[in-house]
């Protein structure tokens, strides 16, 4: 209990810096949201009308909802130059704090990511998929956005587990793996005749 509560305090002394980089997090996020939900928006709902490009729109899904629990801010686009997770890790381990709470912080901070994302970009992709809105009713798009969440939080754990294991740049390499991985998946599900 000790430890949810020691990060839940490390969350909050976050959003009590700058306000103007929490607002141009937001706004980031909004943006990168928004392109993300209505690209995959399009493709989704031409599958749905036409059947087409399946393996298109699975691989979107496979590779974008993965990053639903991450946070869109300038310090995490500019990691590769940086290397800002080593830095982040490298300051958070001098810190008396234990390994538990810091994994802990990090778990509620993809919770968080995932409930802002996940709502933008399965609410652009409902707003603009006439097929969707066709083909489910609301209590089975949610239904749908929360299976898709759920397999967001499984390969999140993955990335987080790399994230503190690896360097900046190995985690972008493994990063590309997964996203291999996932192109590999949607080619083999569509091999097969099937759709997810």
């Amino acid at each position: 209990m000790r430890t949810l509560k020691d990060s839940w305090f490390m969350l909050r002394s976050d959003f009590r810096g700058d306000k103007l980089k929490i607002l141009g997090t937001l706004v980031i996020t909004v943006v990168f949201m928004s392109y993300l939900g209505g690209l995959t928006s399009l493709i989704a709902n031409d599958v749905l009308g036409e059947q087409d490009r399946t393996m298109l729109a699975d691989f979107l899904f496979l590779s974008f909802i993965p990053l639903l629990g991450l946070t869109f801010s300038r310090r995490s686009m500019k990691y590769w130059s940086e290397d800002s997770y080593t830095k982040m890790l490298v300051y958070l381990r001098t810190l008396p704090i234990p390994a538990a709470v810091i994994l802990s912080r990090r778990k509620l901070q993809g919770v968080g990511s995932f409930t802002l994302n996940g709502t933008l970009f399965f609410g652009i992709i409902y707003l603009l998929g006439e097929n969707f809105r066709t083909e489910l009713a609301v209590p089975s798009y949610i239904a749908f956005a929360i299976t898709w969440l759920g397999f967001g939080f499984m390969v999140s754990g993955l990335y987080i587990f790399i994230e503190y294991l690896f360097s900046g740049k190995a985690y972008l390499w493994l990063t590309l793996l997964i996203v291999v991985l996932s192109w590999a998946t949607s080619f083999l599900v569509t091999l097969g005749g099937g759709s997810l």
